[in-house]
Order: structure tokens, then C-alpha cells, then sequence
């Protein structure tokens, strides 16, 4: 495969997961009435889906050291499932929730009134900076793992560690701030 089709592939699978998720996030297309209990476990399924990759990805990390290829692709491959589990996940329990959790929402009314706000203090800023990085950074590191992955299950081992320096990081800090994001805003989930 040329490097033009893959990068035009990797762009067009990131593209539509993108928008997929803004879509499905976003309550732009209807989602079919479902009973909120039934998808209440969801985001304590992301999470420990998160935490699951990232003990992975250390895992990988080390046996990469070690010089255990065969290891390593086996932990990353099991990362990539599993994060695209997530992503299933994710996209499910945002689509059909019945409203956001909204850091700091005491009384689950869907909106922060001033005495919330007041109460959730700098622990509201804190989540949101962690939030906004975990979602930029989510993003912007699945056309590398993409790409990460192609040219390691390849066997390109230059372009895999050139662009593995950068992917590996951010997906690892993606991760483990998924975990963060959860425990954060779980007391605010509806129950």
C-alpha cells in the first residue's frame, strides 16, 4: 500500500470517528427511547476499560525494552481492542443517556446554578482542564496509533518508533485521564 492511500485511509477513519461521536454526543441524531438504568454501568466499564490499557501499554513499554516483540504486539493489539471497545461503549452510553453528568450538578437537574458552582470550587476548573486535554488529546492520537500500528504489524521499525514516540505518550495519558474523568464526575452520574 502506498504511503499516500494509507494516510488518506487513516484520515478518513479518524474523520469518521470524529464525527461520528460529535453526532452521537451531541443528541443530533435521535436516539431510541431506552430505560437509563440499563446503560448506567457504561461508564464505569470505560473506565476500567481505560485503566485496563493503560496497565497495557506500560506492559508494552517494558517488554518493547526487554526486546520481547512478540509480547509487546500481543499487549498492543489487546490495548487497541479494548480501545476500540471503549469507543463502542462510549459512543452508546453518550448517545443514548438521557442527559450529561455535569461536574458539580448536586441535584442532577442538568445545570450548575451558582450555589453548585460555588460548592464544586476549583475542582470544577481542574476536572474541565483535565477533560478538555483528554478529549483534544483523544482525538488527535487515534490517526497515530493507526499509523503506529500499520508500520509495526509491518515490521517498519524506523517509522513505528518515529511516530510511536509521539502516540504512545499521548494514548497513555489518554488513558489514564479517562480513569481521572470517570472518578470525577461519577458522583454526578444519574442514578
Amino acid at each position: 500500500m502506498s504511503e499516500k492511500l494509507l494516510f488518506r485511509i487513516v484520515a478518513g477513519v479518524s474523520v469518521f470517528v470524529f464525527v461520528v461521536v460529535v453526532l452521537l454526543n451531541r443528541k443530533v441524531l435521535p436516539a431510541p427511547a431506552v430505560d437509563p438504568s440499563s446503560i448506567l454501568i457504561l461508564p464505569k466499564l470505560n473506565a476500567f476499560i481505560n485503566g485496563t490499557c493503560s496497565v497495557l501499554l506500560l506492559l508494552s513499554l517494558y517488554f518493547i525494552k526487554q526486546k520481547n516483540i512478540a509480547v509487546h504486539k500481543k499487549l498492543n493489539l489487546t490495548a487497541f481492542f479494548l480501545s476500540s471497545l471503549f469507543l463502542v461503549s462510549y459512543i452508546t452510553y453518550h448517545w443514548l443517556a438521557p442527559q450529561e453528568a455535569k461536574f458539580g450538578d448536586l441535584n442532577g437537574d442538568g445545570i450548575v446554578d451558582p450555589a453548585e458552582l460555588t460548592k464544586a470550587g476549583s475542582g470544577r476548573t481542574v476536572y474541565l482542564i483535565i477533560l478538555i486535554t483528554h478529549i483534544v488529546l483523544a482525538a488527535l492520537v487515534l490517526p497515530m496509533v493507526l499509523l503506529s500500528f500499520y508500520w509495526g504489524l509491518k515490521m517498519e521499525v524506523t517509522k513505528h518508533r518515529k511516530i510511536t514516540r509521539w502516540s504512545y505518550p499521548i494514548w497513555l495519558y489518554v488513558t489514564i485521564t479517562g480513569v481521572v474523568v470517570y472518578l470525577l464526575i461519577s458522583p454526578y452520574y444519574l442514578k
